[in-house]
């Protein structure tokens, strides 16, 4: 923690904001909600009257306000208040703390009472991560004094954060409701990961029923009612409700990055023409995490970002330009549009299973097959979402081809050209199994000459998602990614490894039919993956049209 301290400081110290006064104050109030609980807030204002502009923020993290209250010293400095609530049961706050569903009306309450001080001048509203969920929850109550919000690392549609093709992301939920439960959890992660019935962990491992994540993980389908009433169906709902200029920032391998690019593109009119949607290279905290890469124009200091857009917002009180900022990965290069980005041709490259290659066009039919126990996994290693196993997140380097006996590789021959991918890539494949239902994954990598291979994009795919499967049947099923950047070198391979797990990124799918967390026992199955002109296995690849510039 001092360490990460230490870097703020220097990011304020270096941030070109100057400080306006040496010495500063600050207090502390509680606040009441409409229910008569009393909440407690922290504050730091610059001396005198004011009135300031004033940076709000709401935590349930107690163990991180030794950052906050670095903040607020250091904004106050430089003639900005910064005000800081404790979320309802957390931080000496009364109530009792349960995650998300209390924070739309207290977080209402307390904005009306900054908005009621009389040196507060203009608010803005800053947060990372759940300090961004509580802004998203409050779009449709933001009172007079609000003129922006900067909400980063998080996304208000859920389910794209809690699952792929019915597949639980444990790294993300499982590991968040264990540190977040409101007692402490001893029990191993990845034993909880893998307990089955996974349902029945909590009462199991945990110490007492948790009913939030039991609905977290036995609602498996985006159609299911669970995600379209109550709290879930709120968020879903609030970047329609917002009016005011947000700045959206994520990271190419943050664990919200999918969730957070719908969210921005479900912005109201409003709200869009003066947004910003900002996605670099880097993980939930901020960090670069692509290995053998230049890494020289990464922008990812977090405080610089605040300053920026909270100067221009609050401190000149102008409208912002509507702007989408991404850094391309490989070329360490940022590309600037007015809107969302297309890509332009989509590029499909063939699987040959008899050469295990990569190809322009489909071969003879050739068809190539494993065994997938889910005793024993493929461990996840580079990949876009995780937290708790968070030195296993991003562009990673990879093991040789065909490292494990249940992991197929194909390889594509040496581009002449460079290669810039923009947008979702997806893998169409053809495939049959003797399960009646189970998964399979897809990363797609860059090889160098030196035959290093770094992941660029992976996802996972449920063969009996959309309807029953039966055992040795053919079918095809889509593996979709999300967007990335990434330009991919000349004299670099295409590589596309093919499995059925990555744990814990994903849950173990078992080889049974029906909802994963309500299975008991798992059993071996028999994955074959076809290809050739009537079975055509492909990935298809998203290409940048143009080249703006930032």
């Amino acid at each position: 923690m001092q360490e990460y301290c230490k870097a703020l400081l220097n990011s304020y110290q270096s941030s070109g904001m100057a400080v306006r006064f040496s010495q500063v104050q600050q207090g502390e109030d509680w606040v009441a909600c409409r229910d008569g609980v009393k909440l407690l807030a922290f504050w730091y204002r610059p001396p005198g009257e004011g009135p300031w502009p004033a940076i709000v923020q709401r935590s349930c993290y107690p163990q991180t306000e030794q950052v906050y209250r670095l903040h607020g010293r250091e904004l106050a400095k430089r003639g900005i208040a910064y005000l800081c609530q404790w979320c309802r049961g957390t931080g000496g706050s009364e109530g009792v703390w349960e995650p998300n569903v209390n924070e739309p009306d207290d977080g209402a309450d307390f904005l009306r009472w900054v908005d009621s001080l009389p040196w507060v001048g203009s608010m803005g509203y800053w947060g990372c991560s759940y300090l961004a969920a509580t802004g998203w929850t409050v779009t449709g109550q933001l009172p007079p004094k609000m003129k922006s919000l900067l909400l980063s690392h998080y996304g208000t549609e859920r389910f794209t954060s809690a699952y792929e093709s019915g597949l639980f992301r444990h790294d993300i939920l499982t590991a968040w409701a264990m540190g977040n439960a409101g007692r402490t959890i001893d029990a191993d992660y990845l034993e909880s990961c893998r307990y089955r019935p996974h349902k029945e962990v909590d009462k199991a491992l945990w110490g007492g029923e948790l009913p939030w994540y039991r609905d977290w993980v036995t609602n498996t389908r985006p159609t299911d009612p669970y995600w379209h009433q109550g709290f879930w169906n709120f968020m879903a709902q609030a970047p329609r409700k917002l009016k005011l200029p947000v700045c959206v920032v994520e990271g190419w391998y943050d664990h919200h990055l999918g969730s957070a690019l719908k969210t921005f593109q479900n912005l109201s009119p409003q709200a869009a023409a003066h947004s910003k949607l900002i996605v670099g290279c880097w993980n939930h905290d901020f960090q670069p995490c692509t290995q053998g890469k230049l890494q020289e124009h990464l922008e990812n200091d977090q405080v610089r970002q605040m300053l920026s857009w909270f100067e221009e917002t609050l401190l000149k009180g102008q409208l912002p330009r509507r702007e989408v900022d991404w850094y391309v990965i490989g070329e360490d290069a940022w590309r600037s549009w007015e809107d969302y980005p297309q890509p332009g041709e989509q590029k499909p490259l063939v699987l040959n299973a008899a050469g295990k290659t990569l190809e322009d066009t489909p071969g003879e039919s050739a068809q190539v097959s494993y065994r997938y126990d889910p005793e024993n996994p493929v461990m996840s290693h580079g990949a876009e979402s995780l937290l708790s196993t968070f030195q296993e997140v991003g562009s990673l380097l990879q093991p040789e081809p065909d490292w494990r006996p249940d992991v197929v590789s194909f390889l594509s021959r040496p581009l002449e050209e460079p290669l810039t991918l923009l947008g979702e890539i997806r893998v169409e494949l053809y495939v049959k199994s003797t399960a009646p239902d189970t998964a399979f994954t897809a990363k797609l990598m860059e090889v160098t000459p030196q035959g290093e291979a770094y992941n660029i994009r992976g996802s996972i795919a449920t063969l009996a998602f959309q309807e029953p499967y039966t055992p040795g049947e053919v079918r095809k099923v889509t593996i979709s990614m999300w967007a990335v950047a990434y330009q991919v070198q000349a004299g670099c391979r295409l590589r596309l490894d093919l499995s059925s797990s990555d744990f814990p990124q994903y849950a173990i799918h078992p080889n049974k039919a029906g909802i994963w967390s309500e299975q008991e026992a798992t059993t071996p199955a028999i994955q074959t993956i076809l290809t050739g002109r009537d079975t055509p296995s492909r990935v298809i690849l998203p290409l940048e049209k143009g080249v703006p510039t930032r």
